[in-house]
């Protein structure tokens, strides 16, 4: 492969020929909270026109193990069809030969096939369920240490990046269960080089939107997006995105106390699921508790948490305080495991004050918000960690409050045996 020219991708590599602008496809939010859409979706129409921009030079392919329309991308068929050799039917759908989506229950295969790809200049994404794309994790570390090498080689040319979105995540896998739960491609990646690994965890559509923009013109990297197929709350406008994808974290001041000054507690997520709970907790707690001052901040670009020395998107010591306040607790609700987001928090001064709540193996085919209980990260738990975590609260009504929510948990349990789904108040919730 060495010898190859064709195997330089980066000297044939030209521009993707992705649209002009992503604002083009942005949700309108007037006001945080309160419209549901997909952000997969929203996201779709924007990778249709990116495949009929790419027609005519043939240099964009979507390799999938499973079906784009499962997955919520099926806007892409609008442009383009599933590249199939064989004699086609008259019951078939989306079948040609010069199909530009390459749909196979491989994992293997596919990562083969997109690797290939950008290493002969052209341009890809491979879409993916959560729980299966850590099928390919022996591939993925060769791959990286492949990336590693030539970078130190002053022929090679840096090529597209290797580009994985995750859209089925296993936090609502209500009718697959306990085998389609699991976030641990993350703690797969986090141990790789930092100069070629990227992980984002967009809360919404607008910033899936922006960040896919960035990942599809990026080269020489692995970037890894997780973002939830079904319709959920959206939070930023646009601008608001296109800031807080810039910075990779923020506080998200309109939601805070106060505009977040001086709090008692900081309340942290990253994880678009992850960051429902965490809002509706605060939410819940300006009406129980309201002396409790809370700043609300998100991360969608997971590495700032790392230190500036481990990785390049890491903030420095002061940024990161500016942030998450120097000696407050932190509650963080985490998308995947809890022992990702430590092992990043590891060299941060005053780490111990950091409750990291995430997926703790356990699962089953359940509602929503039952799979959040099981694991530590509902509103419900949230809330009563925040109360426990500050004395501004008096002790008795600390009690109370706890009385409250474990009897909520009792009640959620009992509904959900009862009518095999959520309540009203958690599936109609919005932030108001």
């Amino acid at each position: 492969m060495g010898k190859s020219p064709y195997a330089n991708g980066g000297k044939l590599r030209q521009d993707p020929n992705l649209p002009p602008r992503w604002e083009t496809y942005a949700v309108d939010v007037p006001t945080p909270g309160t419209i549901k859409t997909s952000s997969v979706i929203a996201f779709s129409h924007y990778l249709r026109d990116t495949i009929a921009n790419s027609r005519a030079k043939r240099n964009f392919r979507i390799v999938s193990p499973d079906e784009l329309e499962s997955n919520r991308l099926g806007a892409v068929f609008e442009a383009t069809n599933r590249a199939y050799v064989w004699p086609i039917k008259p019951t078939d759908e989306h079948l040609s030969p010069d199909g530009l989506v390459m749909e196979m229950l491989s994992e293997h295969t596919c990562q083969g096939w997109l690797e290939g790809y950008l290493l002969t200049g052209r341009h890809g994404l491979f879409p993916c369920y959560e729980a299966f794309v850590a099928i390919i994790d022996s591939m993925v570390n060769q791959f990286s240490k492949f990336l590693k090498q030539a970078k130190e080689i002053p022929w090679r040319v840096p090529i597209s990046s290797l580009n994985y979105l995750l859209t089925s995540e296993g936090w609502r896998q209500d009718h697959n269960g306990f085998s389609h739960q699991m976030p641990g491609f993350i703690d797969e990646l986090i141990t790789k080089k930092a100069s070629m690994v990227r992980i984002y965890l967009p809360p919404d559509a607008n910033c899936l939107l922006q960040t896919m923009d960035h990942v599809l013109w990026s080269t020489n990297y692995i970037n890894l997006v997780i973002a939830n197929k079904q319709p959920e709350l959206q939070w930023l406008t646009k601008e608001q995105a296109l800031d807080h994808c810039r910075r990779g974290a923020s506080i998200w001041t309109w939601a805070s106390t106060d505009d977040g000054a001086n709090p008692d507690l900081v309340m942290a997520a990253a994880g678009d699921l992850t960051t429902l709970e965490m809002m509706a907790a605060v939410w819940l707690l300006k009406r129980d508790a309201p002396e409790l001052r809370v700043r609300v901040v998100n991360v969608t670009d997971l590495m700032v948490l790392d230190t500036q020395a481990e990785h390049p998107h890491g903030l420095t010591e002061e940024a990161f305080e500016a942030l998450f306040t120097a000696d407050r607790t932190v509650i963080f609700n985490f998308h995947g495991y809890p022992q990702a987001v430590r092992a990043l928090l590891f060299e941060r001064l005053n780490v111990a004050r950091f409750q990291t709540n995430g997926y703790r193996e356990e699962g089953t085919t359940t509602t929503p918000l039952d799979m959040m209980i099981r694991n530590g990260t509902s509103r419900y738990d949230l809330v009563m960690q925040a109360v426990q975590a500050s004395s501004r609260i008096a002790p008795n009504k600390v009690v109370a409050i706890l009385e409250k929510y474990q009897r909520k948990l009792k009640e959620h349990r009992a509904y959900i045996v009862e009518h095999q789904d959520d309540p009203p108040e958690i599936k109609e919730w919005t932030w108001t």
